[in-house]
């Protein structure tokens, strides 16, 4: 099993929801956590309880993405765990999206999974080995009413993760994907919470057990894809 004691790890999206979740347990797992997000003061809350280094960023930049990672490298001087979790999400008739929805959907969901990819690579390979995740979405292999442009969106994202797994593996780089049912979390505007969405969502620290899961296999093993939904939602 691999020990996450003193790793560097990116998270994006780490102000609330699924990203905070993954910060909070890598931190508890002993990494050194790099939270990324553009709510600053959400942010900084999140950093100061794992102990790790804020950097307020947006995913869809491309300058921003280069500064995640060079900010990561000036303070622990390495990089070894990506996790691209940053996303949004609305849903509507095909008809009734605006072309501005769906530039957003695709500038965050594969635009910025792609950006921070490209400026952590190098260093990864350089240092031959590393892991990337990306937090997708069940969708990425489905479809659904009202979902034409955030299931494009994370179709998209599954695509360039997938190519990516076969580029950076003969550098010792893993790439995994994780693509999680309904999560009870602020997305779309969502408010978390209730005694029925405990019982049929998943929560944020499931999602992010499953990203401790990946990472802890062996250093032989990758684990590719894990699919997870509660029990209640029908696949």
């Amino acid at each position: 099993m691999t020990d996450l004691t003193n790793q560097v790890a990116i998270v994006t999206g780490a102000s609330r929801g699924i990203g905070r979740a993954i910060a909070t347990l890598l931190a508890v797992q002993g990494a050194k956590v790099v939270c990324v997000a553009r709510s600053e003061d959400e942010l900084l809350e999140v950093a100061q309880k794992t102990n790790g280094l804020p950097v307020v960023a947006d995913v869809c930049d491309e300058r921003d993405a280069q500064l995640v990672v060079s900010e990561t490298l000036s303070r622990y001087g390495r990089l070894d765990i990506v996790v691209c979790n940053a996303g949004v999400g609305s849903f509507n008739l095909l008809e009734n999206f605006s072309a501005e929805e769906w530039d957003r959907m695709f500038d965050v969901n594969v635009k910025g999974t792609f950006l921070l990819c490209k400026a952590a690579l190098p260093h990864l390979k350089e240092q031959q080995r590393g892991h990337i995740i990306g937090i997708a979405s069940d969708v990425s292999k489905r479809t659904f009413v009202h979902g034409t442009a955030y299931g494009a969106s994370k179709y998209a994202q599954h695509a360039v993760l997938d190519a990516l797994r076969k580029e950076a593996r003969p550098y010792g780089i893993k790439v995994s994907v994780i693509y999680p049912g309904l999560v009870d979390t602020h997305f779309n505007e969502a408010k978390p919470g209730g005694v029925d969405k405990e019982k049929t969502h998943l929560q944020p620290l499931d999602v992010a057990q499953a990203v401790r899961y990946v990472l802890e296999a062996p250093a032989h093993v990758v684990v590719d894809e894990l699919m997870l939904h509660p029990v209640t939602q029908e696949w």
